[in-house]
């Protein structure tokens, strides 16, 4: 596989994008794997040359167990053992042998001045693993806690996913020629 997309979902949204996100980069590189976070490598498949993020924004960041239970206490889901999220998954990910891009993605409650950022923290954990960290730091707007995603928001998800394999050698932007 060339690409994939790791993702952490509380209440199905950031699922939601991580589909979307795949779904547009699978329309120009069928070579692209969905995986949510628990069952994504630690080692990361040697041919790999762009690893894409997602996970939703809580308390200001990445989950952590406390805030991923929390989430699924406010689902209605009962818990059954420790919860597994984007933040646990990254520090526990080999760093690549070799350049492998990386581009990172939150779900975030679509309020002004909320501070903080999943997808900026995830940004700087894969940085200093020595990924080839893009400029692509997105954020996918909810309407609530639950959600829903605001209108539009998969729609643009799918054309970030689209733009998102030009970053690898080889691949031209998108219209270019």
């Amino acid at each position: 596989m060339r690409a994939l997309v790791v993702y952490e979902s509380s209440f199905g949204n950031t699922g939601q994008v991580a589909t979307a996100v795949w779904e547009g980069m699978f329309q120009r590189l069928p070579d692209v794997a969905l995986l949510e976070v628990s069952a994504a490598p630690r080692r990361l498949p040697p041919e790999l040359e762009l690893l894409v993020v997602g996970a939703p924004t809580q308390a200001f960041g990445m989950s952590r167990p406390k805030t991923r239970e929390d989430a699924l206490r406010t689902a209605g889901t009962e818990l059954t053992g420790p919860t597994f999220g984007v933040r646990e998954w990254l520090r526990e990910l080999e760093p690549p042998q070799r350049p492998v891009y990386a581009a990172t993605f939150d779900t975030r409650i679509h309020t002004p001045h909320v501070p903080g950022s999943a997808a900026v923290g995830a940004w700087r954990v894969l940085r200093r693993a020595g990924f080839e960290v893009s400029a692509e730091v997105e954020s996918f707007w909810v309407l609530g806690i639950r959600g829903p995603l605001r209108d539009g928001e998969l729609d643009r998800a799918q054309s970030w996913g689209v733009s998102l394999v030009s970053l690898l050698p080889g691949q031209h932007p998108v219209g270019a020629r």
